[in-house]
């Protein structure tokens, strides 16, 4: 007479073919969640930014960062110097604190080497309105270590009397993570120095 119970060595090994069916099942869904994280963040670190023609920034998948580096450092300086140098006395906390997002410690001192010399404290006192007419930046690239010189001609409008100068300044670019807006292209100024100073004859 048969049992209506199935061999238990038949169960047993049922159980464990499903219990092993299962395992196989899960392992492969990890693997394959696993490949698709890392194909995702592989996408991810092929997406940069491109420089506008005025030096703004637009989201656009490239081939590589490394081929925009140079618009992004020259955009980069043209943005520091002109935050830096286009002050009068509405507007200096304003873009002297921007400025001070695109640079390390070098650039506050420079900083509060200008505030201890009272020069914005004289922007205050006279209204002056010191204006940026031109940027000009030179980048070098040594076993990836970038330096740049980069010459600034402004003018300091003193109501009656419009001075111009040429302020030629050097430093060195490190490349950071980018912070919105505070520092748009992810580079970071360090070992800045203001070269030399000079006044030079307005043509105008």
């Amino acid at each position: 007479m048969k049992t209506p119970y199935k061999n238990i060595t038949t169960v047993l090994k049922l159980n464990r073919i499903i219990v092993l069916s299962v395992i196989i099942c899960s392992l492969a869904s990890s693997s394959f969640s696993l490949w698709m994280a890392y194909n995702t963040n592989e996408k991810a670190l092929n997406n940069a930014f491109a420089i506008n023609t005025d030096g703004s920034i637009i989201p656009l998948k490239l081939v590589t960062q490394k081929a925009n580096f140079q618009d992004e450092a020259l955009a980069h300086l043209e943005l520091f110097h002109r935050y830096f140098y286009n002050i009068d006395a509405s507007n200096y906390e304003t873009n002297l604190e921007k400025a001070l997002w695109l640079g390390n410690s070098s650039v506050d001192n420079v900083y509060r080497q200008k505030k201890s010399d009272g020069v914005y404290n004289r922007l205050l006192q006279y209204s002056l309105v010191q204006k940026v007419l031109s940027i000009d930046s030179q980048l070098k690239e040594r076993e990836g270590y970038y330096s740049f010189i980069t010459t600034t001609i402004f003018e300091i409008n003193r109501g009656t009397i419009v001075d111009t100068y040429e302020l030629s300044t050097t430093g060195s670019l490190i490349v950071v993570n980018r912070n919105f807006p505070n520092n748009p292209h992810g580079l970071l100024i360090t070992d800045y120095f203001e070269n030399t100073l000079k006044k030079i004859n307005d043509e105008n």
